[in-house]
């Protein structure tokens, strides 16, 4: 309480040093707003990379998941053989096995003819595999020859494709020298390996990909009959299934698809490494500012301690300052990147979303940013000697 008293009843010379020098301020705090900003895209882009890559693998709808343990990511998937399938139903507590296929397609825009990529999924339509209602209620339409579901969210110009579908038109299209066509539409979103989705029947994606092996499936997506059992089943099968292929609980397949995209991936590291390099671009500008103002004002620092002010009085009020400047220049950086968020967003196609989680972060890493600064720029207090200030 007494600090408390204490610090509402002091001169606050820190707030009088900043203002003093109008342009200085505003200088500093669009230096810090502009740190904060890269800071929030950087960690955006990095948030979006796994948000993007893991939504497919999210809307699955499993207990438990077989994949080829030579599959690197959700968007190149190995395969194994589909009698992985029929031995995974000999465990007790295994009520169904669902075999995926997937694989990229190189298939021309509708609308523009431009290539673009495209991840293709096939399933049986005769059993709700996603939980997408959306495309849940249009799986009959699948069963049609060389007939698919298109991805609305896709990145690029679809806009008169989807407004056609949208009216009940099939749209007809060439992939890899077929054809194909779109007669419906569900939601899910581009990542940064794909602009989007095509979904269709399993018997569709064979002849979309008549090279491949139809007996060769890229995940078994198996249910099981009790939740509370989750743990003893997945053991079972990592013990009763060969090596060639892996069982992972769904939040260990999620797990497996970020550590991917964090870890091996140099995508991650790079947006990690832009967010590091923000940071330290926050605390040369703040570093700068302070520094300057003790040295503008080192001859009163000198004066204080003549009259017998402690060096911790002198350093609070750097500190200060630099908490000052962490506060308002955080906020203009914030408003700046909720829009930039949605101008990213709308030009990507990916899931640049401004968190509170994210904005509490950066907040403080801003007063880290700031302290740190002010902590490096308080050594030049030392020098502040009324001897040979006067």
């Amino acid at each position: 309480m007494k600090l408390l008293n204490l610090i509402l009843q002091r001169t606050p010379l820190g707030w009088l040093q900043l203002t003093k020098e109008k342009s200085r301020l505003v200088v500093a705090l669009a230096g810090i707003a502009f740190a904060d900003i890269l800071m929030f895209m950087q960690l955006g882009f990095r948030g979006a990379l796994f948000d993007s890559n893991t939504a497919f693998i999210r809307q699955m709808d499993a207990d438990i998941i077989l994949v080829s343990p030579k599959a690197k990511n959700s968007q190149n998937f190995s395969t194994f053989t589909r009698r992985r399938l029929y031995q995974a139903l000999d465990i007790e507590g295994v009520i169904d096995a669902q075999p995926l296929y997937s694989s990229i397609l190189t298939w021309n825009n509708p609308q523009t003819g431009l290539k673009s990529f495209v991840q293709v999924v096939g399933f049986d339509p005769n059993y709700h595999l996603f939980k997408i209602p959306e495309l849940n209620q249009q799986l009959e339409i699948i069963k049609m020859p060389q007939t698919v579901l298109f991805d609305r969210r896709s990145r690029g110009p679809y806009a008169e494709v989807i407004k056609r579908v949208d009216q009940g038109e099939t749209v007809t299209t060439e992939a890899d020298g077929k054809s194909v066509k779109i007669s419906g539409l569900f939601s899910l979103g581009a990542s940064f390996g794909t602009d989007g989705f095509l979904m269709t029947s399993s018997q569709n994606y064979n002849l979309i990909f008549p090279k491949k092996k139809p007996g060769n499936v890229s995940v078994g997506l198996l249910k099981i009959e009790d939740q509370s059992d989750l743990i003893f089943v997945t053991e079972a099968l990592r013990a009763y299934l060969p090596e060639d292929v892996d069982v992972l609980t769904m939040e260990e397949f999620i797990q497996k698809e970020l550590n991917y995209w964090n870890k091996e991936s140099p995508v991650g590291f790079i947006f990690g490494l832009g967010a590091l390099m923000a940071f330290v671009v926050g605390v040369v500008i703040v570093y700068q500012v302070l520094s300057t103002d003790v040295n503008a004002h080192l001859k009163e620092y000198a004066t204080f301690k003549a009259m017998g002010y402690h060096q911790s009085y002198l350093l609070l009020i750097v500190f200060e300052e630099a908490i000052i400047l962490a506060v308002l220049g955080f906020f203009p950086g914030v408003l700046v990147s909720v829009g930039l968020y949605r101008v990213a967003a709308k030009a990507t196609s990916l899931p640049l979303i401004l968190r509170s989680s994210r904005i509490i972060f950066v907040f403080i890493l801003t007063l880290i940013m700031c302290m740190f600064s002010g902590a490096i720029a308080t050594r030049k207090l030392q020098q502040a000697d009324p001897a040979d200030m006067f």
